[in-house]
């Protein structure tokens, strides 16, 4: 007979950590051998390579965007366990056409498989609301960070060191990684919504509109959402551009980009895995939510003028540090929900994501190739850093705008 372990928060938080590393570690060791992959496939130079990455990306984000809330409302009807694993699955089944694909038109099929299916940190971040209570919930997202970070800096690095061999390898172990994850969480994985605590699932809240409604209950948090979503646009010019950008302006190698990810995911590490820690009870959300924005667009704008590549890891410690930014940003948010609506809300909030790598990606991909392309009137690789720097900027002052306009928000810090 099955027993349900107990679940504890430190066993909780533990393996979400390790879900998130290995997502995360599986979707970084693509990033290095992405350009080259569609290169080969699509015979196309890193200007024409960088847009069709962008169709790529828009492809998985609009399958997001229509069944991550799917995804969330069936996580508080079900439980976050049985989603996680089919997220897994659907991810590792991506990263096994992406290996083998022929042509360009199969990673398209991948990316659509893994848009549907790609529900894993919407849900995982609803399990962290779910086992964390009080000023431990913001601090407690720093995990995600953390997490992140460290699988970024295996990711990227095991991605070029393996794309040095073979194109097609990065992407084998990427569907590995997520297929054993599966199974560690099959067995190993308790589940952390009480039955008492779950809810019907209702379709007309499991959709993008509906998500939208569910927000926009809480019109003080508006201006919130807003920034949320445009950081996360302007986060893609270097998510997504960079292997492209150095590739282009600095001729680098693999081996190269796999160097600058270690040390940008040891940065990542330090800053949202405890730093952050230290910074929200002192600084307390509000603060640590602008300060990191400025950090961002500070980074943004250095990295968009760099002029040697050596200046790129100077450059990246002001981006990194605007992580700080996230944790505190979405731990404010999560506390004006209750635990029966967390799964909704993070789908919902994974749907404001969706939204930006929809755009995002496209945007960043088309102002590359505007600056880049042969018989460009103006040469400037650093365009979508400029693009994203101005977002910031905007989320800035929506933020500011909505600390001083929003009564419910008075009295957190």
């Amino acid at each position: 007979m099955h027993i349900k372990p107990k679940i504890t928060t430190s066993k909780a938080l533990a393996f979400i950590f390790v879900t998130i590393f290995i997502d995360v570690m599986g979707l970084a060791i693509i990033i290095p051998v992405i350009p080259k992959l569609l290169e080969q496939l699509g015979h196309a130079l890193p200007p024409e390579a960088s847009e069709i990455n962008g169709w790529l990306t828009f492809t998985y984000a609009s399958m997001q965007i229509l069944f991550s809330p799917v995804m969330g409302n069936l996580s508080d009807r079900f439980g976050r366990r049985p989603i996680l694993l089919t997220s897994l699955i659907g991810f590792s089944i991506d990263y096994t056409f992406m290996a083998f694909a022929p042509t360009v038109f199969w990673l398209f099929i991948g990316r659509t498989i893994a848009g549907i299916t790609g529900a894993t940190m919407s849900t995982a971040t609803a399990y962290i609301a779910d086992v964390s209570t009080g000023d431990k919930r913001a601090a407690n997202f720093g995990i995600v960070g953390a997490a992140s970070g460290l699988g970024f800096v295996i990711g990227v690095a095991g991605g070029a060191f393996l794309g040095a061999i073979n194109i097609k390898f990065p992407f084998m172990v990427a569907a590995a990684a997520a297929l054993i994850n599966a199974l560690y969480g099959y067995f190993v994985l308790p589940e952390s919504l009480d039955k008492e605590h779950r809810r019907k699932f209702e379709w007309k809240r499991a959709n993008p509109i509906g998500s939208f409604i569910q927000l926009s209950k809480y019109k003080a948090l508006a201006g919130l959402a807003i920034a949320f979503t445009l950081v996360y646009i302007a986060q893609k010019a270097v998510e997504y551009q960079l292997p492209f950008y150095v590739y282009e302006k600095f001729d680098w190698t693999l081996i190269s980009v796999g160097i600058l990810g270690i040390f940008i995911g040891v940065l990542l590490i330090g800053i949202q895995g405890g730093l952050i820690r230290y910074l929200i009870p002192k600084w307390g959300l509000k603060k640590n939510i602008i300060i990191g924005l400025i950090s961002y667009g500070a980074g943004l704008t250095l990295i968009a003028f760099a002029n040697q590549g050596w200046l790129l890891y100077v450059y990246m410690i002001p981006y990194c540090f605007g992580g700080i930014s996230g944790p505190a940003l979405q731990g404010l948010i999560t506390s004006k929900f209750a635990a029966s609506e967390q799964g909704e809300l993070q789908g919902g909030l994974a749907l404001l994501s969706s939204i930006s790598l929809v755009v995002g990606p496209l945007i960043m991909g088309y102002s590359f190739k505007a600056f880049t392309h042969k018989g460009s009137p103006v040469y400037f690789p650093g365009a979508p850093y400029i693009l994203g720097a101005l977002l910031i900027l905007i989320s800035v002052l929506l933020v500011i705008r909505s600390f001083k306009k929003d009564v419910t928000l008075q009295g957190v810090t």
